[in-house]
Parts: structure tokens; sequence; C-alpha cells
């Protein structure tokens, strides 16, 4: 059984580490059920276990937080929804891997409901969608912008933090970190690329698609 959350408002980013905690220790102890917790911050920039200080650009900008997440830098703010995924990998065939590229087709499959490829790429974190109608990188290749980041924590096998998808968050936000340690690309929203999507029209699209690549107790299966 897989709850569903979604709290309104902007969310304080230590409370819900605090709430994730409890959650997940819950659902280690077989007290609690997995669950999918939607919700948005205020501006905030988030390190992770990766994070190099000189990617922090403007570190007076917004509050900065060390987490124990898997990553670098990333900003979290209004306009972009946070799918924070407590879900028990032990059960779900103990492979962290194949968990993470699940996490990237629920993302990519959500972007589809929109009409929107999303896209992996080796080195880089996160889902991408590539943009014809901007200059082309210096190789020649077609300039990409990442469109939404995942980043998780393990403990007991019950997974911490999730995804974020940009919506319509302030894209000048990010400009005080670099983005997963990624210079040479830039970032968008459903938005930017001129998409009139709600944050409801989202959150009914990842339900759909977590039911499609999850289900309620789905292992993972190799690639």
């Amino acid at each position: 059984m897989v709850e569903w959350i979604t709290t309104p408002g902007l969310t304080d980013y230590r409370s819900a580490e605090a709430w994730m905690e409890e959650r997940a220790a819950g659902i280690a102890a077989g007290t609690a059920d997995e669950c999918i917790w939607l919700l948005e911050h205020p501006p905030l920039y988030t390190a992770g276990t990766s994070a190099k200080p000189a990617d922090l650009t403007d570190p007076e900008r917004f509050p900065v937080y060390a987490t124990k997440r898997g990553g670098q830098y990333t900003y979290h703010g209004p306009g972009q929804r946070v799918a924070y995924t407590l879900l028990n990998v032990g059960e779900r065939g103990r492979d962290v891997r194949c968990f993470v590229r699940d996490l990237e087709a629920w993302v990519i499959d959500t972007l589809d409901s929109f009409n929107v490829r999303g896209e992996i790429r080796d080195g880089r974190v996160g889902v991408w969608v590539t943009r014809p109608e901007k200059p082309r990188q210096p190789d020649g290749s077609q300039a990409e912008d990442k469109i939404a980041a995942i980043g998780i924590r393990l403990r007991k096998w019950i997974s911490f933090h999730g995804i974020s998808i940009n919506v319509e968050p302030e894209l000048d936000h990010f400009s005080g970190i670099v983005p997963c340690g990624i210079t040479d690309h830039g970032v968008t929203s459903l938005v930017d690329l001129g998409l009139p999507v709600t944050m409801d029209d989202v959150d009914v699209a990842l339900r759909r698609s977590f039911d499609s690549v999850f289900g309620t107790q789905r292992s993972c299966a190799p690639a």
C-alpha cells in the first residue's frame, strides 16, 4: 500500500527532513505504509554528499542546507513539484541502480503526458530535454536543458528524498549554484517550454505514471 500525501503551500526543508526520517523508520519497522509526498519548498539550495563548495556561486542568496542525499547542489522553490519517495527498496528488488532507473522512468513517463520527451544522459544526473531552437553546443550537438532532478538516500533499504520536476519555478533562482555540477547545459521548466501546465496537472500525471512504472508491490527488474 502506497499512501499519497499532498501538502499545500510551502514546506520548511528541515521539517520535511524530520518527517521523512520518522516515516522511513516506520516503514522499516512495518508500522507505516510506503509514501509519496508531494510538496513545494520556499527558495533554497541543498548540498548533497558530493557537493563542491565552488559550485555554490551565490551563498548569500537563499538558505543552504547540507543533506545526506546523493548528488551535488540543487535548487528547490515555488513552482517546482517535489515528490519525496519513501519506498521499501528492500521489497522492490534490493537493486539501487535499478530503483534509480525506475525513478527516471517515472519522470520520463510523467513528462510524456505533456508531449515532452525527457531523456537520460550518461554522466549527467536527472532528466533532460533537447532545445533545437537554441544555439548548438561548441561540439555541434544540440543544446539541452535539465527539467527534473533525482537524488535519493537509503536507510535500512528505505528510500528518502526523490525527484523534483520544474513546472513553473523562477529559473533565475538556479543561477546561484552550478546545478548538479554541470556547467555546459541550462535549466528549463514545463511552462518555459510553452506548456500551460499546472501543478495539479503534474500531480495527476505523476500518480498515473507511478502506477505504470512501480505498481504497489513491483519488484525492480534488471535492465
